[in-house]
């Protein structure tokens, strides 16, 4: 196990995501997601899970693995048509991961993908967490559009909120 890793999992809490994400913060991740959603037929979901159990550590369980266990859990897989996106940060260890539904993913390059997971976690080093899930939810809709864009009216699937677990 990683002790360096272990240590900034158990030093997080609730209180300090709190603070990388406050209410207000919260409220502008879900008016540029319903804002960036018109624009193309794509669903985009927004978790923040603040850190890992101790068991998950025990284990080595990396933020990817956890990344698409929470695409599962949440549904994102499960739109009319295969292009859900979940943008996932693991806070404690300040890493983000896109997992994409198959309709989307295999139109997009993974480095682009990481492009964007390495763009939001530059703004989060920095200490800018709503400049930087706004870029990121910028930047993954831009790729939707292309893909996916926009027939008139769209239907919402997915809730908005940014999700804190």
């Amino acid at each position: 196990m990683d002790l360096k890793r272990f240590w900034r999992h158990i030093l997080m809490s609730p209180v300090r995501e709190a603070r990388c994400f406050p209410a207000r913060t919260l409220d502008a991740i879900q008016q540029e997601i319903a804002a960036q959603e018109k624009l193309h037929r794509g669903e985009i979901c927004f978790v923040v899970e603040a850190e890992l159990t101790s068991r998950a550590l025990w284990h080595e369980v990396a933020s990817r693995d956890r990344a698409r266990e929470v695409f599962a859990l949440r549904g994102v897989w499960n739109t009319e048509e295969n292009n859900g996106i979940l943008i996932y940060l693991l806070l404690a260890d300040r890493r983000v991961e896109i997992v994409a539904d198959r309709g989307i993913d295999r139109s997009v390059a993974a480095e682009e993908w990481t492009a964007i997971c390495r763009m939001m976690e530059a703004h989060f080093a920095g200490g800018r967490f709503e400049e930087g899930a706004i870029a990121g939810v910028r930047a993954v809709s831009d790729l939707l559009a292309r893909h996916f864009p926009g027939t008139g009216e769209q239907r919402n699937e997915l809730p908005d909120r940014p999700l804190l677990i």
